[in-house]
């Protein structure tokens, strides 16, 4: 991560550490954005419009998975489960904006999402609820009963000394 505390020098060796910056960040710009290809103006173009934030998280009794998704009516999600994979799909419309203000910017994400969430071998898939509260949707799905995860102890290993 560059925090920008210090000046890079110049000459060769700070162009070849500015040049170093800016392939680092447009790294992080595609694992955090996940692309297809370049476009024709030379902008990064996600596969899928965008991707939801979210959160996956486990206790003893279920698992919980949190999707930030403003904006959008929950008749407008689809949440689906097939053998172990938790689907969750749906599309956000572009709002009309006011012709009488004027805009120095003006951003909006739409278009269709997807993600897939891997569900543990300890779910029941048939016991699922949703429900959505200011803009998050909260997808709790129930483990089987007297499933528990076993804690497996690491012991030491026990080096002899050769003797002689």
């Amino acid at each position: 991560m560059n925090l920008g505390l210090w000046k890079r020098p110049l000459g060769i060796n700070g162009e070849l550490a500015r040049l170093r910056d800016e392939m680092d960040q447009a790294f992080e710009r595609f694992f955090r954005e996940p692309a297809t290809a370049l476009g024709s103006e030379g902008f990064v173009r996600r596969a899928e419009g965008w991707m939801p934030a979210l959160d996956v998280s486990e206790n003893d009794h279920e698992v919980v998975i949190k999707a930030e998704i403003p904006g959008i009516a929950a008749k407008d999600i689809d949440i689906t489960v097939t053998d172990s994979m938790l689907s969750i799909s749906g599309s956000k419309q572009e709002q009309e904006e006011r012709k009488d203000e004027t805009y120095y910017r003006s951003e909006r994400r739409f278009g269709a999402f997807r993600r897939v969430v891997e569900l543990p071998e300890s779910v029941d898939a048939s016991k699922i609820v949703a429900e959505s509260d200011n803009g998050v949707v909260t997808i709790k799905v129930a483990k089987k009963p007297g499933v528990k995860p076993r804690q497996i102890e690491i012991k030491p290993v026990s080096r002899k000394v050769p003797v002689g």
